[in-house]
């Protein structure tokens, strides 16, 4: 290899560098958002509603933390682009795949339901405590894989099939949803035991472990990321 190519190669891995080095900083941003919206589901309440706290009114701060993180993860999508497509489409195509992230949302909100009364949850009683507990974890997981990679079933098996991920935000949903679903199921372990606490109450515990969990991975993400950058490399969609 002549001198010239040489220094044309220093300088397109120095530019995909920089390149990389830029998206890691713009998903650490979103990502400190996405904690931000959770202290604020979990803070702003008290202002507004009386006696409102996480083990009290458990399933209202369910709701609450739900809509914030699902509301901020809508908007940073919208804000950054971080799978941007050249492609053209028409106002109908939109509405169609609006239309089908719903439905998806929907039955993933389902089936963790039924997952979840699987693994031990009340099937009669505390319906509406798992239904907002499996609602939860689809906002931590489904609602940003609907955000990153739309209602394509196929990208999402293979985004998280092994070293399937295409770009700096598939690694980072890739971390985060599997951090949520473990820190639920980490949750589970408090609750047979006879200790008494207010937190040992269904759901509690598990979407505590939940949300700590998907915090976790909001943090962890962008530093395994960054600390692994020269050895990452992505195909293209």
């Amino acid at each position: 290899m002549n001198l010239h190519a040489q220094v044309q190669v220093e300088i397109e891995d120095r530019t995909k560098g920089t390149m990389k080095e830029t998206e890691i900083k713009r998903l650490l941003s979103a990502n400190v958002i996405c904690i931000f919206s959770i202290i604020v589901a979990t803070v702003t309440p008290s202002l507004f509603l009386e006696n409102f706290s996480i083990l009290g009114t458990h399933l209202t701060w369910l709701s609450i933390c739900s809509a914030s993180v699902g509301t901020v993860n809508i908007v940073l999508y919208f804000i950054l682009k971080p799978n941007p497509s050249n492609r053209r489409t028409s106002l109908a195509h939109k509405v169609a795949r609006f239309l089908r992230c719903c439905v998806y949302f929907f039955m993933s909100c389902i089936l963790f339901h039924g997952i979840i009364v699987l693994y031990g949850a009340p099937l009669i009683e505390s319906v509406l405590e798992t239904f907002l507990f499996a609602v939860l974890l689809s906002t931590f997981t489904t609602l940003h894989c609907l955000c990153l990679l739309g209602p394509n079933i196929h990208m999402w098996l293979r985004v998280f099939s092994k070293n399937g991920a295409m770009s700096i935000w598939d690694s980072s949903l890739q971390i985060t949803a599997m951090c949520s679903v473990v820190g639920a199921w980490l949750g589970a372990f408090p609750i047979p035991l006879d200790w008494d606490r207010p937190w040992q109450v269904w759901p509690i515990s598990c979407s505590l472990g939940a949300t700590f969990g998907y915090v976790a991975g909001l943090l962890i993400a962008p530093l395994w990321i960054y600390w692994n950058r020269k050895q990452l490399t992505y195909k293209s969609r």
